[in-house]
């Protein structure tokens, strides 16, 4: 799961280009919540340390929102890659504006299994043997 944030945050910073697993996709977004919510945690612990749960919520919620902030445009390119790889421009991304049922939409597409070989986006992810080979889990013989 490390492997896979590290992967989204680091090495693919802004880059929109090209195609994301699933299971790319999904890691970094168990991970990102995953920190999200341990930061509020802390947060809460400073403001029970104080003996103040208003200093804790505010402290809790700025780590988190300092967090937000640094982590949106990964998680924007990530998205857009994951939309490449079900063939959708990353425009696409706007179908959560339509209420009710644009959420749920692009929830599906984030879901859905990606393109068996090369799209207009670029090579199929699932076959790329020196990107699974980096992350460690199919080893070259």
């Amino acid at each position: 799961m490390i492997e896979w944030y590290k992967k989204v945050v680091f090495e693919n910073y802004a880059n929109f280009k090209g195609r994301a697993r699933r299971s790319e996709y999904w890691y970094f977004a168990l991970a990102n919540g995953l920190i999200s919510i341990l930061l509020i945690v802390i947060g809460a612990i400073i403001g029970a340390i104080f003996g103040d749960a208003v200093t804790g919520g505010i402290i809790g919620y700025a780590f988190f929102g300092l967090y937000t902030l640094a982590t949106f445009i990964p998680t924007l390119a990530a998205v857009v890659r994951r939309l490449h790889d079900v063939g959708k421009s990353g425009w696409f991304y706007f179908i959560c504006l339509v209420p009710f049922i644009g959420g749920i939409w692009l929830l599906i597409l984030l879901f859905t299994e990606g393109d068996s070989g090369p799209n207009d986006y670029g090579q199929d992810p699932k076959n790329n043997i020196e990107e699974i080979n980096e992350i460690g889990k199919v080893e070259l013989q």
